[in-house]
């Protein structure tokens, strides 16, 4: 099957589903591999279920339906057809990463974006090998502006992944403690990311910095095909943060912008926004109205009430950088009873106990009691006496069905695989 006719297909069918589970009427279906799984066990089962072709690359099951379309392999047929597609797009691409806020970022950008135009973006964190030719496969001919979010946990990834959806516009909300292990510290954290500036230079496009970063502005160089933003009156787009009591409240230009999103660490995703929003003829009042909208969910920097308690939620995910934001935004918060649970921080490699040792070090610098600390990483640390240590999350329910608290305000942060929004069924 060369990549024209599976494009031919795609065009007649343009919706595309790596799982049976998910799979809808004349959808085609993509047996992709896993160390776990083989989707190619599935083909039967997805044309059973309404699917218009199986692309598949087992040859021992071709012969069982004409409608099975046989590749050499699936991953890579559903990267160059997305990669084919993405050619044949006349719009604009925006693509971002970075270590933290690269959803949130995105979905500003879109608000924004959605206000005077036609946008489609990544859906959820869509942002890896798979997710990014999905999004770029479910981008129409009509729209005005396609955003992808681009994630990565070691080198050459975002490289690979800018080359499949070949972006038009970019950029990189920070460089953080993310994926320490994979990337194998920090350097190679802002040089796997900077790889999307690698991509953009390389083609001449353009790039939204943060003049106010000074790491970003080191690895932009000389290159000059820039839209900035900032505090400075010199950038394109010209910004103030204002606070952060808890949601951020900034500037824009003689524009007062009233956010519903909590912590000082998001005010660059909010700038970025509003700067992207400047530089394609969005309107002030557009931006404004499009960014206070916009509320945070799945546990990202949401804040619930729950009961007499007040909580920030912000259990999506957890990494040395995130975490020390939003121990610094919590603890700046005008509020007395504070009660802190933080879990552990995955995917840090060598760098995990001293990581987790910082965190525990800066927590106890700033908060005398309430800190409950979850997971076998944070159980290793050395703490002091009012710190509460739980090696699993079954031995902090068994203390927390026997505590009250409340008229407080609660911080829960911690990595995904920790699962901590579970607490709220506790409290």
């Amino acid at each position: 099957m060369n990549l024209k006719t599976l494009y031919n297909i795609f065009l007649g069918n343009q919706s595309i589903c790596t799982d049976t589970r998910k799979l809808k009427k004349n959808d085609i279906y993509f047996a992709l591999k896993g160390e776990n799984f083989d989707g190619n066990k599935f083909a039967k089962t997805a044309l059973d279920n309404g699917a218009s072709y199986c692309i598949i690359d087992d040859t021992s099951i071709k012969s069982l339906s004409d409608k099975f379309i046989l590749v050499k392999n699936t991953l890579e047929a559903l990267q160059k057809l997305a990669n084919h597609h993405r050619k044949q797009l006349t719009y604009p691409i925006i693509g971002l990463t970075g270590s933290n806020g690269k959803t949130t970022t995105k979905e500003l950008i879109y608000n924004v974006l959605s206000s005077n135009y036609k946008v489609k973006a990544t859906k959820g964190n869509l942002n890896n090998h798979i997710g990014v030719p999905l999004t770029l496969l479910s981008f129409t001919e009509d729209l005005d502006f396609g955003i992808v979010e681009i994630g990565a946990n070691h080198q050459k990834e975002i490289e690979f992944l800018s080359a499949i959806a070949e972006p038009d516009f970019g950029l990189i909300t920070n460089f953080g403690k993310a994926h320490l292990e994979g990337f194998e510290g920090i350097v190679g954290v802002i040089k796997g990311k900077s790889e999307l500036y690698d991509y953009l230079k390389a083609h001449k496009k353009t790039i939204f910095i943060n003049k106010d970063d000074k790491t970003q502005v080191k690895q932009i160089g000389n290159y000059k095909k820039l839209s900035t933003f900032g505090s400075g009156r010199d950038n394109n787009c010209t910004l103030t943060f204002i606070s952060a009591n808890p949601f951020v409240y900034l500037s824009y230009e003689d524009v007062v912008i009233k956010s519903q999103l909590i912590g000082s660490y998001n005010y660059s995703n909010i700038a970025v926004a509003a700067a992207i929003g400047k530089y394609f003829n969005v309107s002030k009042n557009d931006i404004k109205q499009s960014i206070e909208t916009y509320k945070p969910d799945n546990n990202r920097s949401e804040i619930k009430q729950l009961k007499s308690n007040e909580i920030i939620m912000d259990a999506y995910n957890a990494n040395p950088t995130s975490m020390l934001a939003a121990l610094n935004n919590f603890k700046q918060l005008e509020v007395k009873n504070k009660f802190l649970f933080l879990g552990d921080m995955f995917e840090l490699g060598k760098s995990s106990s001293k990581e987790h040792q910082a965190i525990v070090d800066f927590t106890e610098s700033h908060f005398d009691e309430n800190i409950y600390l979850i997971g076998e990483n944070f159980y290793a640390t050395r703490t002091k006496k009012n710190t509460l240590k739980f090696s699993s999350f079954q031995d902090l329910n068994e203390v927390l069905e026997n505590k009250s608290i409340k008229d407080a305000m609660i911080l829960i942060k911690g990595s995904r695989g920790m699962a901590l929004e579970r607490i709220l069924d506790i409290l």
